[in-house]
């Protein structure tokens, strides 16, 4: 869970790791994540464009992008606190280059549409992500579980109608840090269409509260990934024993991994924790899950 501490966490780990983000500085961002693709995936077309999502609470800015020709399994991608931006676009096309329909969605588009991360910021450093963190957190107040439920069926039933979506398959949903509940909240209310989802260093997500993610579970048809910081399971070390208590009880299929040297937020590539060799493996867990449960 963001706070005052994971942001400690981060700027240490930032601060050690000045090798790798002076890297990612030169190439740049798009250029660094495009380099992580496998051949094949670089090679296929794309299509991709900004698209607006009606939902029971208005308008919803997103990216869609999607393989150039033929019908493909969907997939929802929820960005962290620090909302829609250049990083998450990147990861969504990396990820339909691997043949999906990616929507990344902006999740805070009741209050405010476009970004508060610059298209120009390679990293959340420090002295950015003290200015936005306020308006990130504010933002995030305006959610609660009833609007991720309430866009995540606005949003399924846009991918539905898309001629680039194979309605055949199941749908995936991928969330990172506050949206990471996100996942268990839409495959526990539509088992019959999400088939997959992954939580990358997802928040809340064991709670003492009736409507706690993990209580869903057996409601939920879908198969799981469930990664979690080093440093978030050092403050909730319960939290993993209970979640795949949750699982087995259910019966559901889930891979729930305390990820070693990998800080709150190691996943983005503009993160200050990201961990690059964590966040490849995590990627491939999910390639993996995708794969098998999307098929």
């Amino acid at each position: 869970m963001c706070d005052e501490r994971t942001d400690k966490d981060a700027e240490a780990w930032f601060r050690s790791a000045g090798i790798n983000r002076r890297d990612f500085g030169k190439l740049g961002l798009g250029a660094a994540v495009a380099a992580m693709l496998p051949l094949g995936a670089r090679a296929q077309g794309l299509v991709e464009s900004d698209v607006t999502v009606k939902t029971p609470d208005g308008e919803a800015d997103c990216f869609f992008v999607h393989p150039e020709k033929g019908r493909y399994a969907a997939v929802i991608m929820w960005p962290d606190i620090f909302g829609m931006r250049p990083a998450f676009r990147q990861m969504g096309r990396r990820l339909a280059g691997l043949g999906y329909a990616v929507l990344v969605v902006n999740p805070y588009y009741r209050t405010m549409k476009g970004q508060l991360v610059p298209d120009d910021a390679t990293v959340i450093g420090p002295e950015l992500r003290k200015e936005i963190f306020p308006k990130a957190r504010e933002q995030a107040g305006t959610l609660s579980p009833a609007t991720c439920v309430t866009d995540g069926r606005a949003f399924v039933k846009y991918l539905d109608r898309q001629p680039s979506v194979d309605t055949g398959r199941k749908i995936g949903t991928a969330g990172y840090c506050m949206t990471g509940s996100y996942t268990f909240r839409l495959a526990a209310d539509m088992p019959e269409r999400i088939g997959a989802g992954a939580s990358f260093h997802g928040g809340g997500l064991v709670t003492d509260r009736e409507d706690s993610p993990h209580r869903l579970v057996p409601e939920i048809g879908a198969g799981f990934l469930v990664a979690i910081a080093e440093n978030d399971d050092e403050r909730y070390p319960e939290a993993k024993s209970k979640l795949r208590e949750a699982f087995e009880n259910s019966g559901a299929q889930a891979e729930i991994e305390v990820y070693d040297n990998a800080m709150h937020g190691w996943c983005p590539p503009d993160s200050m924790a990201y961990n690059r060799e964590q966040a490849e493996r995590a990627w491939s867990r999910m390639q993996l899950l995708f794969e098998k449960h999307l098929a």
